[in-house]
């Protein structure tokens, strides 16, 4: 079992250009994302959140069950669903901004145990900014490495939600000793500033940087780097490609039994060029359609 802990959320994306086009909602948030494409790849997946109950909520679980991802751990409130209301720019990349006062997703909290059977637990985006889920989903991230379950870890950067981010920055640094594996875009990397080499040090077993159509690069503990290109796509908007990337990452490892520091370590060269590949492969064909429409299985080859 993949456990993906954060928020789901309705994306509003807009059809058309302009401060008054019209707004489509679609089903999102970085971590409900992941467990969908986990889902689709075929991954034993549940999701660990806490979602409303009015009409955004439901649609949320109901795509979770349809998709196969185990919703007995997804809390529910009566509070609101969260709502990003995403700008496309001319290069199909996204931009949002929030409507989260007194929602659903930030009241989570920590559950009694885990579920049995988990090997991994995935974390990131709004759910590690915003109080008091925000402590609750560090204090599960904390027990969770303490059981010695893996970890990963996508901060997912929103800089309109961090208040404070020299106190963000501090606390993803005191994160590290608890995660086995970050995930992050290149420009996630520069905002928090620090390196790939210093964050290695601090505890995780491998960092991956995404570049975009320019691919990804893995830095690992034992000096490794590997990079691969990416793959060459018509991109129609670029929502959800990153989350597409964490499930891809995670659904190799599994399938490698890699879900572990020293399994991690041992991939080598060819093994991480081969998840990497993989993992590239699914961003690209999310890219190319509308929306966080990650791929499944049958559309990927072998892993």
């Amino acid at each position: 079992m993949i456990v993906v802990a954060g928020e789901a959320l309705i994306d509003l994306v807009p059809q058309g250009t302009g401060a008054l086009a019209s707004l489509t909602p679609a089903l999102g948030g970085g971590p409900f994302n992941t467990a969908v494409a986990l889902g689709r790849l075929g991954s034993r997946t549940a999701f660990c959140s806490r979602i409303s109950r009015d009409a955004f909520g439901q649609a949320l679980l109901d795509r979770l069950r349809t998709t196969g991802v185990d919703v007995s751990a997804v809390q529910r409130g009566d509070e609101p669903t969260t709502l990003a209301v995403a700008t496309v720019g001319a290069d199909g990349s996204a931009a949002y901004t929030f409507y989260v006062e007194g929602t659903a997703d930030r009241l989570f909290r920590v559950p009694d145990a885990l579920l049995p059977g988990t090997r991994a637990v995935s974390f990131g985006t709004c759910s590690l900014v915003l109080e008091p889920g925000a402590t609750a989903y560090e204090q599960l991230m904390r027990q969770a490495s303490a059981q010695g379950v893996f970890t990963a870890l996508d901060p997912n950067i929103r800089p309109g939600l961090i208040a404070d981010p020299d106190a963000y920055r501090a606390r993803f640094r005191g994160w590290l000793p608890s995660v086995s594996l970050v995930k992050l875009s290149a420009e996630d990397a520069e905002w928090l500033g620090g390196d790939p080499r210093e964050w290695l040090a601090a505890g995780p077993s491998a960092v991956v940087i995404t570049r975009g159509g320019e691919g990804l690069t893995a830095y690992t503990r034992d000096g490794g780097v590997y990079a691969v290109p990416g793959e060459r796509v018509t991109v129609v908007d670029t929502i959800g490609a990153g989350d597409t990337v964490n499930a891809a990452l995670l659904h190799g490892l599994a399938v490698r039994d890699a879900l572990s520091a020293e399994k991690l370590a041992a991939l080598g060269e060819t093994g991480w060029r081969e998840l990497l590949g993989f993992a590239a492969r699914a961003a690209a064909i999310t890219c190319s359609r509308a929306g966080a429409e990650p791929p499944y299985a049958h559309e990927m080859g072998d892993v």
